[in-house]
């Protein structure tokens, strides 16, 4: 139908404008020589993946059986991926189904469609195409009303306790210690059962409470947890945790047991998110604790990608890493049910709670909660950072930004500081630009700086 035509021209064409960003290990890929006259930073130097230091290089040879060349290319090429996959989901629209990264150095990109006159737009950057059944859109929208039926089913949905949309098999996944209650869920709320795979689990995840990014704070001197990111709201410096570790007004002290702070905003359930404003005393710094104390530099937040590799720093178990499962994930706690969660292989224990995720440099969320431990293994879910931030007006702290203000952005409605998602649109020095991978603006990030996060339109 001409409709059809229409629309594989402007794929075809949209998707043309990602050759600059294809890297050597994308499927065997080799840059490609569109890149502007100006020499516009790759996706990886945007996200500074060279600012990994040596302990999260160690953490993910250590928990993802690499070595140090691989470990460096992995977070290059998801890096690459992810600038790839954002401006493949712009150009396939409605069709698009999500998109993942594999290989132990992420060196697949593979984007579902749900039409197969894209296949060929989307090998031509050196991905994998798949053709699949539901779009991403759809089975969104299948898991919001499960969730709508596990919320008016309360407690006796516990034992249905996590939903995810799973792109890889391009379904709902329910994982359920009783698949019966599962498939109840699902029934109740009319959704396509082609579309939903009921998967049983043996535990019930569980906030992980008792508990510089990852070090320990005591709220109300007694249950300890641990620090997210380091933000600044205005003047006020801070740092953003889990909602479940403490309620607004909720006093803190630090790891040394010195007065530190009041919780100012807590969600818990629904969300699990909250931020702590803190006295003189305490200093924000754009760091997360790595091993051996030594510091890790966060320069922004990103969302990686389903496949990318995830460290995280925690008062109990300190550094570990593994993959990101799926994102906007459903768990029902004993508590309640949190959505929006993104679900790992990251291990986790009590005490970790509220401490922080990163990919290379860039900031991913806190820990939720989770089940198994740091001996056997198990699964864990973090609250992304920048719904955090963007609840609660909070600008993240990271490397280079001087604590100075940001300059205007040439009277366009592009702002630093501002959470921006893929899809939405901006105008910069006179020209449309539109959001390819979510993060949270700052100097240096103005879209015609970083076309691994903004198109031009």
């Amino acid at each position: 139908m001409p409709h059809r035509h229409r629309h594989t021209r402007a794929v075809a064409a949209a998707a043309a404008a990602t050759a600059a960003l294809l890297v050597a290990g994308l499927s065997g890929s080799a840059s490609a020589g569109t890149a502007p006259a100006d020499s516009a930073p790759t996706a990886a130097e945007t996200l500074r993946t060279d600012a990994a230091p040596p302990a999260l290089l160690r953490a993910m040879e250590r928990d993802l059986g690499l070595d140090r060349r691989q470990a460096e290319r992995r977070l290059v090429n998801e890096a690459d991926a992810g600038a790839v996959a954002g401006r493949l989901r712009a150009a396939l629209g409605a069709d698009f189904a999500g998109a993942w990264v594999r290989g132990a150095e992420s060196g697949t990109l593979t984007v579902a469609t749900t039409d197969a006159a894209d296949v060929a737009a989307i090998e031509a950057q050196g991905a994998v195409a798949q053709v699949v059944r539901h779009s991403l859109a759809d089975l969104d929208a299948a898991k919001a009303r499960i969730d709508r039926a596990a919320a008016e089913r309360g407690e006796d949905a516990a034992d249905a306790a996590v939903r995810y949309v799973d792109v890889r098999t391009n379904t709902v996944t329910v994982q359920a210690v009783r698949p019966s209650v599962a498939r109840a869920l699902v029934a109740a709320a009319g959704v396509d059962a082609s579309a939903v795979r009921v998967e049983k689990a043996a535990e019930k995840p569980r906030p992980l409470y008792d508990l510089r990014g990852g070090e320990a704070y005591y709220i109300n001197n007694s249950g300890r947890c641990s620090i997210g990111f380091p933000v600044t709201k205005g003047s006020q410096e801070g740092f953003a945790t889990a909602g479940h570790c403490g309620r607004t007004g909720a006093s803190t002290t630090g790891y040394n047991r010195v007065a530190q702070g009041t919780f100012q905003g807590s969600t818990f359930p629904g969300r699990d998110m909250a931020w702590v404003a803190v006295n003189s005393n305490w200093r924000a710094t754009p760091y997360v604790s790595g091993a051996g104390g030594q510091n890790v530099q966060v320069t922004g937040s990103t969302q990686a990608p389903v496949g990318a590799s995830v460290c995280r720093s925690g008062s109990t178990t300190g550094w570990h890493c593994g993959t990101v499962q799926q994102h906007n994930t459903s768990v029902t706690y004993p508590e309640g049910t949190i959505s929006g969660v993104t679900r790992t292989t990251v291990c986790a224990e009590p005490g970790d709670s509220g401490g922080s995720y990163i990919s290379g440099s860039q900031a991913q969320g806190v820990t939720s909660g989770g089940s198994g431990d740091c001996r056997s293994g198990g699964t864990t879910f973090f609250q992304p950072i920048n719904p955090l931030l963007q609840t609660y007006g909070l600008t993240l702290k990271t490397t280079g930004d001087g604590g100075e203000e940001p300059p205007p952005g040439e009277g366009g409605t592009w702002a630093a500081g501002t959470v921006y998602q893929p899809g939405d649109t901006v105008t910069y020095g006179g020209a449309t630009y539109r959001c390819l991978q979510g993060h949270q603006a700052h100097a240096g990030w103005e879209p015609p700086n970083v076309p691994a996060l903004w198109q031009r339109v």
